[in-house]
């Protein structure tokens, strides 16, 4: 039986390509995209004071440009190349016709859809850093902040974690899409980067409300939806795994936004929109390192977990630590994604199935992913307890890696532009950064104007604001 025209090899479709693979490999990645490209953006913009709201978006709007173009000129091959060192593979460039249609290292798709999938994982960890430095940190100090701690940092994780030839990778790690690459580096980094670029302006620091919380509901709209892409494309193909991991993603996430307000509703006395987001984010952040390879009621128990461990640290001990005191995280990253990266990576070593990681995993050695859990239940309990130690030990290295190479980055980028923004830009925002405002009202000359439904330009005090309040527009 001949096969369907459409299914026929040809140079274009090797036989080696999953056609269905690679379709569902490009959506997921363009999702990943999107979490960052418009949602982190508007988050970003939206969580801060107004005249911050530029420089917050357009910090994230730069990195993802900056890594994209770094990623294909020597990042992919450093982090999934041939092995240099034991955490790094050599660099080399991802342009070339006959490198990117080959065969993938995984998976039945081609290079090319792969570099592009990896590289927006590796845009969105650095745009998460920024969450930490917002409103404060000089815009060219961030413009070459970018692309050194992705070159010096983002690549030793991921080949070290995700490559085949990386030294944890071969002690059998487990990181399913990226706990430990992708957040807890995240986390880390932009807590020790926030050490040495110092706080926000005092009354940036005491009176901080979002300028937009609708805004701010369909940024992180966006960020939870795009998960399906985040977590259901690391098998690399179109699978069941790929199914659980989705299904896994939004239950835990569901569970953790419901204990988050719950705990604010026992504690505060109401719930809030803002804690419901920090609900969400803890729990993708939680199942990522986990998603396809723990049973639906695991990631239920993670849920819980993810929405009361970070709860407790971002509300009570955040304010009996004095690290944590002196380091100004804005919209508490290091909360929401170190803390919740890293329990999600230790809850991993704990719950992972065998049967589960033998079908993400596919290869021959695949009894040595073993949660405690059926170590314990198996009669295996030293795997189970050597599983949960090769966990920490990633955690201890992605720790330790993100707190060196940040400190010295910074050191080395203040010999060359400051670190922080200067006094007046602390003070005046977006309009001395970048000369432009985002919820102001239009300057023209020295007229304070408005416009109003029928597009003419009107002096804003030639109006009451009592009567006029819904027909002035900002601009």
């Amino acid at each position: 039986m001949e096969l369907p025209s459409n299914l026929i090899p040809d140079e274009a479709s090797p036989e080696w390509m999953n056609k269905g693979d690679n379709a569902w490999q490009l959506t997921t990645a363009t999702l990943v995209g999107l979490q960052t490209i418009p949602g982190l953006v508007i988050l970003y913009g939206s969580m801060v004071k107004r005249k911050w709201a530029i420089n917050s978006a357009f910090m994230a709007f730069y990195a993802f440009a900056m890594v994209l173009v770094c990623w294909v000129g020597w990042g992919f091959r450093m982090s999934f190349g041939d092995k240099l060192v034991f955490f790094l593979g050599k660099p080399g460039v991802a342009l070339d016709e006959k490198f990117l249609l080959k065969r993938a290292f995984a998976g039945y798709l081609p290079t090319a859809t792969m570099v592009f999938f990896q590289s927006v994982f590796a845009a969105i960890t650095v745009v998460l850093i920024a969450g930490s430095l917002l409103g404060r940190m000089n815009f060219r100090a961030w413009i070459l902040f970018v692309p050194l701690w992705f070159t010096f940092s983002y690549t030793i994780a991921a080949f070290s974690i995700w490559c085949p030839q990386g030294w944890l990778a071969k002690l059998g790690v487990i990181d399913f899409a990226g706990g430990f690459v992708i957040h807890l580096s995240a986390g880390v980094a932009g807590f020790t980067a926030s050490f040495w670029v110092g706080p926000r302006a005092e009354k940036d620091r005491r009176n901080c409300p979002p300028n937009n919380v609708i805004l701010m509901l369909a940024g992180a709209g966006l960020l939870w939806m795009g998960w399906s892409g985040f977590n259901g494309g690391a098998p690399f193909v179109a699978s069941t795994i790929s199914g659980l991991a989705i299904l896994n993603t939004h239950v835990c996430t569901a569970t953790s936004i419901l204990t988050w307000l719950l705990l604010d509703s026992l504690f505060f006395g109401k719930p809030s929109v803002l804690g419901a987001i920090q609900g969400m984010i803890t729990g993708l952040v939680c199942i990522t390192p986990a998603a396809g390879v723990v049973q639906c009621w695991a990631a239920i128990i993670m849920g819980i977990i993810s929405g009361s461990v970070p709860w407790y640290t971002m509300m009570v001990l955040h304010n009996k630590v004095k690290l944590l005191k002196l380091v100004d995280d804005p919209i508490a990253i290091f909360h929401t994604h170190a803390i919740a990266g890293g329990l999600g990576g230790i809850l991993t070593g704990f719950f992972a199935v065998p049967k589960l990681c033998r079908l993400f995993y596919m290869v021959t050695d695949w009894e040595k992913y073993l949660g405690l859990v059926y170590g314990l239940q198996n009669g295996r309990t030293p795997a189970g307890f050597k599983q949960m130690g090769i966990q920490i030990a990633a955690m201890g290295f992605v720790i330790v890696l993100n707190v060196v190479v940040t400190s010295i980055i910074c050191w080395f980028i203040g010999l060359i532009v400051p670190l922080r923004m200067s006094d007046e830009e602390l003070e005046n925002g977006d309009d001395a950064v970048h000369g432009e405002e985002a919820f102001a009202l239009w300057h023209e000359g020295e007229r304070l104007v408005g416009r109003r439904h029928n597009n003419k330009v009107y002096d804003i005090r030639e109006f009451s604001f009592g009567e006029y309040k819904d027909e002035v527009q900002m601009v």
